[in-house]
């Protein structure tokens, strides 16, 4: 760790803060926890965080202390660095092995980092001792992100309902997650899916775990670790427009026909939307919230205002929410209806294109609605299996708030640290 560090102060000296941290990563686990609070006591002291620099002093000197342990521990999960968090929790845990605080944190902690398969097995361990609330719950949650829809789809029948309340709106969002799967794995099924819910099934996934459909898989990277999704995207109007054809194909399999095109406030949203009225034939009109049988078209959902998109949360009737790029490393607060894709960085096509938005438009819709290429190692996503997909899982789409999703699931893909 004596590198580690010397490494960890170079990055600092530097003012390179977000260097330092990732520096730290590889030794997360391995290093005695009396290094790893010094080093994060120096990052907090940088950062200017008084509450985690407090509590790595005092886990430097009481590494065999639950308290101090579980209090370095929660401070690293509540600034952000959960994989810091892991290794004191962890050691707090084995010394107080029936505390469920520790239980409960240690879990936040491994769900931040999506290790959602030790999470659901290190509630599991506690067989029929582990309680209802909420560590049943969250053995069901970590268990289905995890990938394991049939144990996930067992275990829900026996949660009995909470007794506080605040925990109702979390079971009802569980239970709706995991009928969404069983619903999506049925669909890929006949849709004709070489692994329906596999690990490779992002399309199946997004659906049962966000309630969107996916209107397309990145054709690049696929045996690289990208697995459907982009990491950095240039964007072009082809892919908007494809985005758009896919949109249209989603919307006939449903039978849904909305009324009009809502366009939300931004110029990339503007662009989009005046396109998507332009290729379905309906109308544009500026965005209300309790405006009915609408579409309403976003770019990226991540770049709009935040009070706006909170009125996205609670589904208006016949309102449909369709976004073009979806980050799906920092999710948006609300989940899209419908998206065209799942990337980590995008750069709209229009960036540097100083035209007005309805010429922009007008050549979104003009452009070449066929799918990219690719590098020819993605596997096939011809619109038939889409059209198929959709129509599988139409009576359940759009019958439910939109929950935001922070976890990608158990389709893994590669991203930029």
């Amino acid at each position: 760790m004596t590198n580690a560090m010397d490494e960890v102060r170079r990055l600092i000296k530097q003012d390179d803060l977000p260097g330092a941290v990732r520096s730290l990563r590889p030794h997360a686990e391995t290093a005695p926890i009396a290094e790893l609070a010094r080093a994060t006591r120096a990052l907090a002291d940088k950062a200017g965080f008084e509450d985690l620099a407090a509590a790595a002093r005092k886990a430097v000197k009481r590494t065999h202390e639950p308290q101090a342990l579980y209090d370095f521990g929660y401070a690293c999960v509540e600034r952000g660095i959960a994989f810091l968090a892991v290794a004191p929790l962890r050691e707090a845990l084995r010394l107080l092995p029936d505390s469920r605080t520790l239980l409960a944190e240690l879990v936040s902690a491994l769900e931040d980092e999506h290790r959602h398969t030790e999470a659901a097995a290190l509630l599991a361990a506690r067989g029929d001792r582990l309680p209802a609330w909420p560590e049943t719950y969250l053995l069901v949650h970590n268990t289905l992100f995890a990938g394991d829809l049939d144990t996930a789809e067992r275990l829900v029948p026996g949660l009995p309902a909470p007794e506080d309340p605040q925990w109702a709106p979390a079971r009802e969002r569980q239970a709706r997650q995991v009928l969404r799967s069983c619903q999506s794995r049925r669909a890929q099924r006949s849709a004709g899916h070489p692994d329906p819910f596999g690990p490779a099934d992002l399309r199946g996934w997004h659906y049962g775990l966000t309630g969107g459909l996916l209107g397309t898989l990145s054709p690049y990277g696929w045996d690289a670790g990208m697995t459907g999704r982009y990491a950095y995207l240039g964007d072009t109007h082809e892919q908007c427009r494809h985005g758009l054809a896919r949109l249209g194909l989603a919307l006939e399999a449903a039978g849904r026909r909305p009324g009009c095109v809502s366009l939300l406030p931004g110029r990339s949203e503007r662009i989009l939307g005046l396109a998507a009225a332009a290729v379905l034939g309906l109308p544009a009109v500026p965005y209300r919230p309790d405006r009915t049988d609408t579409l309403v078209v976003a770019y990226d959902l991540t770049k709009a205002d935040p009070d706006l998109v909170r009125t996205l949360h609670a589904r208006t009737e016949g309102q449909i929410l369709s976004e073009h790029a979806t980050c799906w490393t920092e999710p948006p607060a609300v989940s899209a209806d419908f998206s065209t894709l799942l990337c980590q960085f995008v750069v709209p096509p229009w960036r540097d294109d100083e035209r007005p938005e309805e010429e922009i438009a007008r050549d979104v819709a003009a452009a070449d609605p066929a799918p990219d290429g690719g590098d020819g190692a993605a596997p096939p996503d011809p619109d038939e299996a889409f059209r198929a997909f959709a129509a599988g899982v139409a009576p359940g789409w759009l019958a439910a708030p939109r929950d935001r999703v922070s976890s990608p699931g158990p389709v893994p893909s590669s991203r930029f640290a």
